[in-house]
């Protein structure tokens, strides 16, 4: 069995006019929002074994962030350029690639692929939107990465910042 997570990147600030999307950094409530979910994450006992992220600025602080909440090595944190702005069949691509050495993945990066991807994997439920700093976990009954597909994730949640008071 393997467990998938995406995270979509906290919310970031457009404050700065012109600024380059890729810069873009986390605004006050990102911050906020990004450990907070960390730590509904560590609840339930859900650290990965390697965390993958978009470079772009807002997408690798979310995953630096939660790495730090997680305790996971920074080490374990890779970037890949592929994964911004990405297209499900792109991020499907990239996770493929990893082949059987981790149990538990966790991505991060940007909509609409994020939760387009997600749908796609979920063989149940689906969601109009993963809102920023939303999560998508599910497991899946394969040996490989190269095995994931569409439709076959179980037991599938989604959890996002506003869903708990």
């Amino acid at each position: 069995m393997k467990r998938l997570t995406l995270v979509r990147h906290g919310k970031s600030d457009w404050s700065l006019p012109g600024q380059n999307d890729w810069d873009r950094p986390l605004n006050k409530r990102g911050q906020r929002d990004v450990p907070d979910m960390a730590r509904r994450l560590r609840s339930r006992r859900l650290k990965p074994d390697l965390m993958l992220s978009s470079p772009a600025v807002r997408a690798l602080t979310t995953a630096s962030v939660m790495a730090r909440e997680l305790k996971v090595p920074a080490a374990l944190v890779r970037q890949d350029e592929r994964l911004y702005l990405a297209s499900p069949a792109d991020l499907l691509a990239v996770i493929r690639e990893l082949g059987d050495d981790a149990k538990h993945v966790m991505v991060f990066g940007h909509n609409p692929g994020m939760t387009e991807c997600a749908n796609r994997l979920s063989a149940g439920d689906h969601i109009d939107n993963l809102p920023t700093c939303g999560i998508f976990t599910a497991q899946f009954d394969i040996a490989d990465w190269q095995g994931l597909d569409w439709g076959s994730g179980q037991g599938a949640e989604f959890d996002y910042p506003r869903n708990h008071p």
